[in-house]
C-alpha cells in the first residue's frame, strides 16, 4: 500500500524538526515495502512577526515568562534532539525570524520535487548553524544546496508566489482541528500530533492499512 503524509509545521519549530527524524525511522522500518510520499505545509508560529525577526531573547523571554524558563526548556530539547542525531546550537541562534519566505521556498521545493531536501537543510540552516532564514541570500543559499536553481529562488523571492500556500494549508489546518505543531495526516485517514515516536507512526500506518 502507498502512504501520503501531509506534515504541518513551521521551520522555526525544534519538535517539527524531531518529529521529522522520527516519521523517518518509521519510513525506513517499513523496508521499501510501501511508498511513502511526504508533503510539507505552512504553519505559522508567529503570524504577526515582523519582516526583520526580533532578538530571540526577547521573543522567548516573552513567551515563557523568563529567559532562565527558556533556557531550561532548550536545555531538554537539546538532550531529545541528541538521542535523534539533531544538534540544537540554540546559543548561537540570534534572531527569531519571520518564517514567510522560508515556507514561500519549501512551497517552490515541491514544484522541483525536492521539497523533503529544502526543508532538511532549513532546520539545519536555523537550529544547527544559527542562519537567519528569513534573509534572501540565506534562503538563496538553502535552496540551491538543495537542489533549486538559483534563478527560481531569485524569482520567487521577489514576486507574491506561493502566497496562497497559507490559505490553503489554513484550510486544512481546520479541517482536521489542527492546534500546534508538528501535526502528522496519513493517508487523509489518520492523524498524529506532536513529534511521535517512531514506533507510533508505524502502529498509525498499520491502522491506515486495516481500514482500507
Amino acid at each position: 500500500m502507498n502512504f501520503t503524509v501531509d506534515v504541518i509545521s513551521d521551520v522555526i519549530c525544534p519538535w517539527c524538526y524531531i518529529g521529522k527524524r522520527r516519521l523517518e525511522k518509521a519510513i525506513s522500518a517499513l523496508g521499501g515495502e510501501n511508498d511513502v510520499e511526504v508533503r510539507w505545509h505552512p504553519f505559522q508560529l508567529n503570524p504577526t512577526m515582523p519582516k526583520e525577526g526580533i532578538s530571540r531573547r526577547e521573543y522567548r523571554t516573552r513567551k515563557f515568562g523568563s529567559w532562565e524558563r527558556s533556557l531550561k526548556l532548550d536545555a531538554e530539547v537539546i538532550a531529545v534532539g541528541e538521542s535523534e542525531g539533531i544538534c540544537f546550537s540554540f546559543d548561537k541562534i540570534e534572531r527569531t525570524p519571520n518564517t514567510v519566505n522560508a515556507h514561500r521556498l519549501i512551497w517552490l521545493a515541491d514544484q522541483h520535487g525536492c521539497q523533503d531536501a529544502v526543508v532538511e537543510t532549513l532546520f539545519q540552516a536555523y537550529f544547527s548553524d544559527a542562519q537567519i532564514i528569513g534573509n534572501h541570500q540565506t534562503l538563496i543559499d538553502v535552496g540551491t544546496e538543495a537542489g533549486l536553481e538559483r534563478q527560481a529562488v531569485e524569482a520567487m523571492l521577489n514576486s507574491e508566489d506561493g502566497m496562497d500556500v497559507f490559505s490553503n494549508a489554513k484550510e486544512m489546518s481546520q479541517r482536521h482541528g489542527v492546534e500546534s505543531v508538528p501535526f502528522f495526516i496519513i493517508n487523509q485517514k489518520f492523524s498524529l500530533s506532536g513529534a511521535q515516536q517512531a514506533d507510533t507512526f508505524l502502529e498509525a500506518f498499520r491502522q491506515v492499512v486495516s481500514s482500507s
